[in-house]
């Protein structure tokens, strides 16, 4: 079947429109100057945000704490690059609740770096993120990207698919957090943090 120049150029526009749009679904949830639509945890010094870089830094007394999205999600990617700091980082996203968490860096119970992994409070670590030893950098930014479709996650470390999993507890909707692990003397910052709810 022949199809005409004009009907083959309304499809490639069509095409074009729709990626387009696809990428314009990608939405900033860290402005890159302040913390305005995340509810900040004390101590406040804790979050610093400077030439658009969030800086997530323990304090004294190591107390932790989560740093929460204002709005709450259910479907969606979220996308962030991150830079390993000083000391034991151990951070990472919670999706929609504390019950699930892709981690970045050293777990505080294995004791060895589980970027990329699931934590689930009562599992631990159901699955091991795979192929992360030879991707991660840990003196340069990374990027991790989170697909959440129902009850099931899919994390990419640098454009490479590391884990899938699906958790039965997950909460349909929730905000999401960004980690600051208690007990440890660490740093960590993150930037581009941008989402696209599907």
């Amino acid at each position: 079947m022949k199809i005409s120049h004009t009907l083959f150029f309304l499809l490639f526009v069509m095409g074009v429109g729709q990626l387009n749009a696809q990428e314009a679904k990608m939405k900033k949830i860290f402005n890159g100057k302040n913390l305005k639509g995340w509810v900040v945890p004390a101590p406040e010094s804790c979050w610093t945000v400077s030439k658009g870089v969030l800086l997530v830094k323990s304090e004294p007394t190591k107390k932790g704490a989560i740093l929460w999205t204002e709005k709450s999600y259910q479907n969606f990617v979220l996308q962030a690059d991150f830079l390993m700091g000083d000391g034991t980082v151990d951070s990472g996203f919670f999706l929609r609740s504390e019950n699930d968490q892709v981690q970045i860096g050293i777990s505080g119970s294995l004791k060895r770096d589980m970027t990329g992994s699931p934590y689930i409070p009562k599992l631990r670590y159901p699955v091991e993120a795979t192929g992360v030893k030879d991707i991660l950098k840990l003196k340069d930014w990374n990027t991790l990207k989170i697909k959440v479709m129902g009850n099931t996650y899919t994390a990419y470390l640098n454009g490479k698919e590391v884990m899938t999993y699906t958790s039965e507890g997950m909460t349909a909707s929730g905000p999401i957090g960004i980690q600051l692990h208690p007990g440890n003397e660490m740093s960590i910052s993150y930037r581009k943090i941008v989402l696209a709810e599907l």
